[in-house]
């Protein structure tokens, strides 16, 4: 997998992992989604995510856009 991928797996396993915690253990969790949100609003503006940074320096390969899936190319 490549660093886009992991990125929006760990916002959406963040995500979900604060909805359980704000239904169970406290409202205030909620916090932390809106938290996820706003570093996901403010990296598509500024194109610097502090979690890009982080995946890089345990060595996960950026993404290449414009190369062909594992599916090869589309059907015509």
């Amino acid at each position: 997998m490549c660093m886009e991928r992991y990125i929006r797996l760990i916002a959406g396993l963040f995500v979900l992992l604060s909805l359980l915690l704000a239904r169970f253990h406290s409202p205030y969790w909620l916090l932390f989604t809106a938290f996820v949100g706003l570093n996901l609003f403010q990296s598509a503006i500024t194109r610097w995510c502090l979690m890009e940074d982080i995946l890089a320096k345990l060595g996960v390969p950026p993404c290449r856009h414009g190369t062909q899936g594992p599916q090869g190319p589309p059907a015509t």
